[in-house]
């Protein structure tokens, strides 16, 4: 059973019947679910990954306001909890910031992912809030919502990135792509130089796996798990899962033969003018260019704020 049914099943069984029972007045403000840190949080949890962080547990999200009067009461309620469901423990509790299960405030949630207490409050914030980190501020599930901030701001945070940081960290990833892939992949082949050929490959499949990502309006998640979030976002964009493929056999088989770098290099050609095509469909450009270069700058030319406009093309 995967980490989030596990989690909802304890919740129905025990934390349902307790906040009920127990704290019936602040239902309507507490949010319960699991979100967060973990790879059960994505759903990607297995057996290996249970070697960790792994536990029969879920969260309790309340509002900054009710701190003194309610967190300390619903933690040693939680904490009373039964230590093990269906043969899987629950880690203890301590109280106050840093769980990743049980009461956990609303302001200290987001502030672990967003550096605020709830949304960036400027787009140049939102550029520079990691993209892992905010992957992580919306997964899982929600079992129990609440009319309170915990769920406003979740829902703010899943519509992505505001339209301009959208577009500058796309120009960002465009411009790292034909710099890393078409441009100095050949030069460092042509050397001979093998070790920086594999970084420019390395570049170039982490921005275009981010640009995969931003053109869907999503956030890419911790680099582990970016290839199989990759893979699901077919279900939006049809060529994803090919794309996918196509830049695993970068990292994986890219330079291990002559045959393979030729290879190699047509398949950045190809991953690039795929993306290119997607990009000219959200009509974020239109130019005739087979190099990506001077598309990212006329992407930076379409972003309305004048404050991110202006910032260099590689930013962000």
């Amino acid at each position: 059973m995967k980490g989030l049914e596990l989690s909802r099943q304890f919740y129905e069984a025990w934390g349902k019947p307790m906040i009920m029972e127990q704290f019936s007045e602040y239902v309507p403000f507490i949010a319960a679910g699991v979100a967060g840190e973990g790879s059960d949080c994505f759903g990607y949890d297995d057996e290996i990954s249970r070697d960790h962080d792994f536990e029969a547990g879920f969260c309790l999200w309340i509002p900054d306001r009710l701190e003194r009067e309610l967190e300390f009461k619903l933690s040693r309620a939680y904490g009373k909890l039964p230590e093990e469901f269906m043969g899987v423990k629950r880690a203890p509790a301590s109280f106050g910031a840093g769980n990743r299960r049980g009461v956990i405030l609303t302001g200290d949630f987001y502030r672990r992912f967003t550096g605020r207490p709830g949304l960036p409050e400027s787009l140049m914030e939102w550029l520079y809030t990691p993209e892992y980190s905010l992957a992580c501020a919306v997964n899982g599930a929600v079992f129990q919502e609440a009319d309170e901030e915990f769920c406003r701001v979740r829902k703010e945070l899943q519509k992505g990135y505001p339209e301009d940081v959208r577009r500058k960290k796309m120009a960002a990833r465009v411009i790292f792509m034909a710099q890393a892939g078409q441009y100095n992949l050949g030069r460092c082949l042509k050397r001979g130089e093998r070790g920086a050929a594999a970084l420019c490959l390395t570049e170039f499949v982490q921005n275009a796996l981010s640009l995969l990502f931003l053109l869907n309006g999503k956030y890419m998640p911790y680099y582990k798990w970016s290839f199989r979030a990759a893979r699901e976002l077919s279900a939006e964009m049809e060529q994803a899962g090919r794309l996918t493929e196509k830049l695993t056999f970068l990292v994986t088989e890219g330079l291990c033969s002559d045959e393979a770098e030729k290879r190699a290099r047509e398949t950045v050609e190809e991953i690039c003018r795929e993306l290119l095509d997607e990009l000219r469909a959200q009509e974020l450009t239109n130019g005739p260019w087979d190099y990506l270069e001077p598309h990212a700058y006329e992407i930076m030319e379409r972003i309305q704020d004048g404050e991110i406009r202006n910032l260099h093309v590689m930013e962000g």
